[in-house]
């Protein structure tokens, strides 16, 4: 495990290699699981106030669940999710085109009719943010056979999932921390930790 500031980065992130691989597993992240996205209470505002500009480009399915249940509920652990279709069904943001699943709000942020990409746990992923007992943030590596592609990918390319990922960890942490991860990495390898 890495530190820096008050965040607990699990060594994968530096030594896995990960890339997805949409052709491969068709966007089967938004479908597979039994919960839906992660979400924070920023984020649940965020869903609301452009729910206008996405709610155009999702399935009529998923505009009824929102509708019926808004755009975020509480799963099990009494953690803000995605809502799904259905139990075990898609996320009510998941579109298909083309045979691949993949986001309504991030069609919607690529034509330029909201602000919102997508929510943050769906942009890092497979880092999974884990809120520690000791108030840290945990960024773990989340291990998972419909990403097996993306793994295979990822050894080919040879680059560390965390590169992979540095939109994503510049958007949620900032510029300044993933250069404090690449220098970890330099460090790392130095060591001869990875």
């Amino acid at each position: 495990m890495i530190q820096i500031d008050d965040k607990i980065i699990s060594l994968e992130l530096f030594t896995a290699r990960f890339c997805c691989d949409l052709g491969a597993c068709r966007g089967e992240c938004c479908v597979e699981g039994n919960a839906g996205a992660p979400l924070d209470a920023e984020e649940v505002v965020e869903l609301e106030n452009e729910w206008e500009h996405y709610a155009p480009y999702m399935t009529q399915e998923g505009i009824g669940v929102v509708q019926r249940l808004g755009v975020a509920v509480t799963d099990e652990e009494g953690d803000l999710t995605t809502p799904l279709v259905a139990a075990g069904a898609e996320c009510v943001y998941a579109i298909r085109e083309n045979g691949v699943t993949w986001c309504a709000i991030e069609k919607a942020w690529r034509e330029g009719r909201t602000l919102f990409r997508k929510p943050i746990s769906c942009h890092l992923y497979p880092i999974r943010l884990v809120r520690l007992s000791n108030g840290m943030t945990g960024l773990q590596y989340h291990r998972w056979e419909v990403c097996r592609a993306a793994e295979v990918l990822g050894a080919e390319r040879g680059e560390p999932l965390y590169r992979t990922l540095r939109e994503p960890i510049i958007r949620r942490f900032g510029e300044a921390f993933f250069r404090e991860m690449e220098a970890c990495e330099a460090e790392l390898r130095k060591m001869g930790e990875i």
